[in-house]
């Protein structure tokens, strides 16, 4: 996730602003970003005097990322690290840190994520702005309360594997009706492809185009009612709050 950012804003200008810097420890990773990112600013340890701080290691790592960051100067934070919750990144970051937690999702790898972002007791609007352009290089971004943050989890962090799971089954199923494997695939990807697009379109309702596509004793109501009958609509209802209860858990909550 974290390189997906990077990639963001660089595209966004970033860096022929000389507003980008990236902290990589390991020498090899280092390498690799030098490799896919030319003119890239990188260091191995942190710099003082930065405006602000993403922290996007591994959840393990983050208190130690804090604590480095608090030694350097940066009071102003962007942690995109699952499970960690704002009351321990302000412990390690030390009291008037502003601190902004968000939970991003993996379509931020092709710049079309959907993320959200809480603030931290000390976080202001330009905190909350700023974090927002970042964000915003790589896809959408919303703002909300930090405990609805694990139904953001549940819903769009997890999301990508719920529509991964569904474009499965719809090639199974196009192969199972005699369709070739590929061409089987290639109309799934497009039909998920066209059909969020269509639901992206200004005033879009997701069950206005159901219906506009649902012809009374048709086709697709033949296949709707096939789904309605095996709860498929409560098994994704489900699924949102097993995982939002599963980010509770992970988080201490």
């Amino acid at each position: 996730m974290g390189a997906a950012l990077v990639a963001g804003l660089l595209s966004a200008g970033w860096a022929t602003a000389g507003e980008l810097l990236v902290v990589e420890p390991v020498a090899g990773r280092r390498d690799e970003l030098a490799a896919a990112h030319p003119g890239l600013g990188l260091a191995g340890d942190l710099l003082v005097g930065a405006d602000g701080a993403v922290v996007a290691v591994k959840p393990g790592d983050v208190e130690a990322a804090c604590r480095a960051l608090a030694e350097a100067g940066v009071d102003r934070v962007l942690s995109i690290a699952a499970g960690v919750p704002i009351a321990r990144l302000e412990a390690w970051l030390g009291a008037g840190a502003s601190v902004v937690r968000a939970m991003p999702n993996t379509p931020a790898l092709v710049g079309a994520g959907a993320a959200a972002i809480a603030p931290g007791s000390a976080a202001s609007e330009a905190d909350l702005a700023w974090a927002e352009e970042i964000l915003g290089a790589v896809g959408q971004v919303q703002r909300v309360a930090e405990p609805l943050l694990d139904a953001v989890t549940g819903l769009s962090g997890s999301g990508p594997a719920y529509v991964f799971l569904v474009a499965e089954a719809l090639i199974e199923a196009g192969v199972a009706a005699g369709l070739p494997r590929t061409a089987s695939e290639a109309l799934t990807i497009q039909t998920i492809l066209g059909s969020a697009r269509l639901l992206a379109e200004p005033g879009a309702r997701p069950e206005v185009l159901r219906a506009a596509v649902t012809s009374p004793g048709g086709t697709t109501a033949a296949g709707l009612a096939a789904l309605e009958a095996r709860a498929v609509r409560s098994a994704f209802i489900e699924a949102v709050a097993a995982a939002t209860r599963r980010s509770k858990e992970l988080g201490g909550a």
